[in-house]
């Protein structure tokens, strides 16, 4: 009886607030004149609290975030705007023109659930600026901070980013 009520305390450690078995994509879309971000959740074992960073610096296309009409953007500028999840998001980003990070702090990030934002990506490569494709994010980030653990994953050509999933059951 012993041996089974260690199992049951190990599987429920397994699927603790911690990110080292969080599994999370995000998900870059161009779009005019608002670009989009999606953070989705495929794992049970993500609880929170958490911040999710999308950090561009190192992007292929030396993206930047617009969000104002003057400054380092390009013509058309979007500020932040949430647009799916707000209910789980704690504390939404301010987000300054020429900025290339912005962080999200969440309660949690359940399985299936999706925080979705838009605001306007610039290119600063000397590529067409105005628009941003799939290369062009290559080499961005998104970092998710839990427990006081980091973990990180790079957008690819796809424009997408992955945090696989480390061992917990879901």
């Amino acid at each position: 009886m012993l041996f089974k009520h260690a199992l049951t305390l190990t599987a429920l450690s397994i699927c603790s607030a911690s990110f080292a078995q969080a599994d999370i994509s995000a998900r870059f879309i161009e779009g005019a004149p608002k670009d989009r971000f999606e953070i989705t959740s495929n794992s049970d074992c993500l609880s929170g609290p958490l911040t999710v960073t999308i950090n561009l610096d190192g992007s292929a296309g030396v993206l930047i975030f617009d969000t104002t009409a003057s400054g380092a953007g390009v013509e058309v500028f979007q500020p932040f705007e949430l647009t799916s999840g707000g209910s789980l998001v704690e504390q939404a980003p301010s987000v300054m023109d020429g900025d290339k990070a912005l962080s999200i702090g969440l309660s949690a990030l359940p399985k299936g659930q999706t925080v979705a934002f838009t605001l306007d990506v610039d290119g600063t490569g000397g590529a067409r600026e105005i628009t941003v494709n799939g290369g062009e994010i290559v080499g961005a980030s998104v970092v998710l901070m839990a427990d006081g653990e980091r973990r990180s994953a790079k957008f690819g050509v796809n424009a997408k980013a992955v945090l696989a999933n480390s061992g917990c059951s879901s």
